[in-house]
């Protein structure tokens, strides 16, 4: 008996040290993951600044910022101007759509996508304009019901995960009229087959109209599509069609509903809601007005007017007059009404009561108990399911019972990372929870080999963060080291790495994977850096020049890709200039202009003087030893 009580308790003490590693892995992920989102959410005042400014800038600089802008202001589409233009060829052997669409088609698509086949750009086309018809007569919240014999599944973010898609349709069914389901956002970016889910989705969508129901989440944004992958995905995928298919998914996006109500008392919403979240507002937006997160509100002055009727940024000759313009339609929403779809898509509840801004991801709010109490009871509501958040076990419950997030992408971070879960609700019952875990030959591995394969992952990940703000760091570390010993106390590089990084970390747990520490419990801090290093492309520039572009280049990218409005890959020298002007002016980097020639004559030009500047982009790299 006390040798199987020592076993016992070893194996306690063994399994809580590997739940306690796993737990510090996915903060890392998380928090990384967060700070990414506010990073995103941060340029939409960059765009704002460059709206604001763009009247100040040279002329040839002014035609950038309207290239900048002009995807954002297109009119409706033609779908026989691009569907028509788009020939499927005989030798083509993927699956081919009839329409109107059946069931069969459904199956189709699934029996292809199982096999890697790629959807033909002209199916795709037809799919995105038959939606976008069907999207538009649809209310911002659709109201549904269960019966006794007809239960309701809800799913949460899928993000290109098509096996969990697959896995959820074995185990609960395919979509129909006495199987309806509710999918609450985020259906792409992050994986590599957010065009396969987005395709399943709208097919079954338009076969079953009132019984399947998507909902808008954050990533259902054409501008977050350019950082987190969707954008990508479509142009490697469709290199012939990619842009034209990226311009009628941009207005697809913006008929999504927002929301869904089932049985008078369950909302259903991607994010959460905030102390003056207002559904009545809510119900009455001009939805298809919220083109992107990162392009707020526009502030126009009569001085530097913007022409958006004209599908032009540029100043006018004259404003209207009052009466003139009462006539014009309004083309973007009111900031009210934007952050009320804001607080929708972005924010998450949180256990300490009250209402305060979601420091994490850069948008939305933290929404408390109270909050969540009080917006139901006004609306006459019993429950809110959401999304949004990644959580270990698929689904997470608080508030009472009152708030439930659930979320269907199993591995998110890493195999093994957390598993998926959908929602069933039946009529008069309490919601059923279904969990699962797409396995993979890693999946069957001994639990400790998937702990340090995660743990590997995540601190790869931090260093690369630390490695963004080296310069930084040490100077934070420094001003502390007043003997000049190149060591710190354990306390002091802990404050140190949380007020640079501000990742709200447990950076004295995490600390033995990250520095060296002596035995009196000092910190070597350098040794933070000793096994990773950026490559630099051209060994003559400056450190600072390559860090400063190791941290925003995802946010020049973004900027990149924008301006490449022919998705080209190549902008000219000029047009590089004014892209890093504005940006240098704005995140105020400390990087003058005659650096930034210094940066432009090591680059390498193309014969007609353009620059592929993603391929410039991916020369900074980090090294690990």
């Amino acid at each position: 008996m006390k040798a199987a009580l020592v076993i016992q308790n070893w194996y306690r003490r063994y399994r809580a040290r590997l739940t306690a590693r796993q737990h510090y892995a996915l903060a890392i992920f998380q928090s990384v993951e967060y700070a990414d989102e506010q990073g995103q959410m941060q340029l939409s005042n960059f765009f704002s600044y460059m709206l604001e400014n763009y009247g100040k800038t040279r002329k040839e600089d002014s035609a950038v910022v309207t290239r900048l802008f002009e995807s954002t202001m297109r009119e409706n589409k033609d779908r026989q101007e691009y569907v028509g233009l788009v020939e499927v060829p005989d030798s083509y052997d993927g699956p081919r759509l009839h329409f109107p669409l059946t069931s069969n088609d459904i199956d189709l698509l699934l029996q292809a996508f199982k096999q890697q086949q790629i959807l033909h750009a002209h199916y795709v086309l037809e799919v995105l304009f038959e939606a976008r018809k069907v999207l538009k007569q649809m209310p911002n919240f659709t109201h549904i019901r269960t019966f006794p014999s007809k239960d309701i599944t809800v799913c949460g973010d899928l993000h290109g995960k098509l096996d969990d898609l697959l896995l959820i349709f074995y185990k609960n069914g395919l979509p129909s009229e006495n199987n309806p389901y509710v999918f609450n956002g985020d259906f792409v970016d992050r994986g590599g087959n957010s065009m396969e889910i987005l395709m399943i989705l709208l097919v079954s969508f338009l076969v079953y109209p009132t019984d399947l129901h998507l909902n808008r989440g954050n990533h259902e944004d054409f501008m977050m599509n350019l950082r987190y992958g969707f954008t990508r995905e479509i142009l490697h995928k469709y290199k012939l069609h990619g842009r034209k298919i990226l311009q009628i998914l941009e207005e697809v996006y913006t008929w999504l509903p927002i929301g869904t109500i089932i049985d008078n008392e369950i909302l259903v919403i991607h994010g959460g809601i905030s102390e003056s979240t207002d559904l009545n507002t809510l119900h009455k937006i001009q939805r298809n007005k919220m083109r992107s997160v990162l392009m707020p509100p526009m502030s126009i002055n009569q001085e530097h007017s913007i022409d958006l009727r004209k599908n032009k940024i540029g100043p006018s000759t004259a404003m209207p007059g009052k009466a003139e313009s009462e006539k014009l339609p309004s083309e973007q929403l009111t900031k009210h009404e934007w952050e009320q779809i804001i607080d929708l898509l972005w924010s998450d509840p949180r256990g300490r009561k009250g209402c305060y801004p979601n420091t994490s991801r850069g948008g939305g709010c933290y929404f408390g108990p109270d909050v969540t109490s009080r917006i139901l009871s006004k609306n006459q509501l019993k429950m809110l399911i959401r999304s949004h958040e990644c959580k270990p076990d698929g689904y997470e419950i608080c508030h009472d019972g009152k708030v439930i997030t659930v979320f269907s992408a199993s591995n998110y971070y890493e195999e093994g990372s957390n598993r998926g879960a959908y929602i069933r609700l039946s009529y008069g019952s309490t919601p059923q929870f279904f969990q699962y875990q797409v396995t993979s030959t890693s999946c069957l591995s001994p639990l400790h080999q998937r702990v340090s394969a995660m743990e590997f992952s995540a601190f790869r990940i931090l260093k690369e963060r630390m490695l963004s703000r080296k310069t930084d760091l040490i100077n934070a570390f420094q001003l502390r080291d007043y003997s000049r010993s190149g060591r710190i106390s354990l306390a002091q590089w802990a404050f140190s790495m949380e007020s640079i990084l501000g990742l709200n970390l447990p950076w004295r747990s995490l600390s033995s994977q990250l520095v060296n520490i002596d035995h009196d419990g000092n910190v070597d801090y350098m040794s933070s850096f000793e096994d990773v290093h950026i490559e630099k492309p051209v060994k003559e520039m400056k450190s600072s020049i390559i860090e400063t572009l190791y941290r925003y280049r995802s946010d020049l990218e973004i900027i990149f890709n924008v301006i490449d409005t022919d998705h080209s890959g190549l902008i000219s020298m000029d047009e590089f200039r004014t892209m890093w002007k504005l940006f240098n002016t704005h995140y105020n980097v400390h990087i003058d202009d005659s650096q930034i020639d210094e940066l432009a004559n090591t680059m390498d030009f193309n014969k007609d003087g353009s620059i592929d500047f993603n391929e410039f982009l991916k020369a900074f790299y980090v090294v690990h030893k």
